[in-house]
């Protein structure tokens, strides 16, 4: 059976075109160096070399080798390159799953972070909601995600990647549109409001009902997802209370404003003013090198905040 040290005493002796020379460079004697190429061409079946006393020579069949030789080798060393940067987590594949409204202020950036730091790692992306990507993350389908708490800590783990606050989409013309102050809770009584579906999108809703707790809105909808939200006020079917970052979804009709205190819960948060939170989320015991790597990096970033980089708050 062809050996690695044959195909590389091979190369040595074709490029050197001397016995002596090629067993110096691979630090042996000329014996054992001859008896890996004499394997080597039985195994092989064809003369690889001519050789006599004054000369060593590659036959036809034996330069047609050398090429498939050098591929060869070449191929192991990048094996062994890629193996030994998967094993550090610089290379690999890393599936991530992301909400829409997540995309817009932590996904650019996220991605071009991991191309420089990490270009070996190539990035599939996968848009769910939070309920749907915390189900592929145990079905072994994603590897990380961009989701809302809350999450089962028993299955999962997590770490807050960005916090922002809570604003008013309004239609466009709305009363509420022309205060030139923050909304209070007692601006909605009255209002008809498009809320959220109390399982499917929980966060949301749960932040909806703290908002308004003391308010009297007239409930027309619940939706899953904030984008639907956003699209029905659009259509003068009521109000919604939005994370902020929302304001750079782009749908005409819509105009925000911001909540006092930041739409924050009167019980007080961990950041005051900025109550939405998204968290990274993992299988609980399922780090590999490259999740470990990517996590770090989100680590160093700072997206602390509510515009997007290279945007400007209208």
């Amino acid at each position: 059976m062809m050996t690695l040290d044959q195909v590389r005493a091979f190369v040595a002796v074709a490029e050197e075109l001397h016995y002596g020379r090629a067993a110096e460079r691979l630090q042996m004697t000329q014996p054992p160096l001859s008896r890996q190429i004499q394997k080597l061409e039985r195994t092989v079946g064809v003369t690889l070399l001519d050789r006599d006393n004054r000369r060593v020579a590659l036959t036809e069949a034996g330069g047609a080798f050398l090429d498939e030789a050098y591929r060869l080798l070449a191929l192991v060393e990048s094996a062994g390159d890629v193996a030994r940067r998967i094993d550090g987590g610089a290379a690999g594949t890393l599936r991530l799953g992301f909400t829409a409204v997540s995309a817009i202020g932590v996904l650019g950036p996220l991605l071009r972070e991991l191309d420089a730091s990490l270009p070996g790692v190539d990035v599939i992306l996968h848009e769910r909601v939070t309920a749907a990507q915390a189900d592929g993350i145990r079905r072994g389908e994603l590897d990380l995600g961009l989701a809302r708490p809350p999450f089962d800590t028993e299955e999962l783990e997590s770490r807050i990647v960005f916090r922002e606050a809570l604003c008013a989409a309004v239609p466009a013309g709305h009363r509420l549109a022309g205060f030139d102050r923050p909304l209070t809770p007692g601006d909605f009584d009255g209002v008809p409001v498009i809320s959220y579906n109390p399982v499917q999108s929980r966060y949301f809703h749960e932040l909806t009902v703290r908002f308004l707790t003391n308010a009297h809105p007239r409930v027309e909808q619940q939706v899953h997802q904030i984008l639907t939200a956003v699209l029905l006020v659009a259509a003068g079917r009521g109000c919604a209370l939005v994370p902020a970052s929302a304001r750079f979804l782009g749908v005409e009709g819509v105009a925000y404003a911001d909540l006092v205190d930041g739409g924050g819960d009167p019980d007080g948060n961990e950041v005051p003013g900025k109550p939405v939170e998204l968290h990274a989320i993992w299988a609980r015991g399922r780090r590999s090198p490259m999740l470990r790597r990517v996590l770090t990096q989100i680590g160093r970033m700072h997206l602390d905040g509510e515009t997007p980089p290279g945007r400007t708050a209208p």
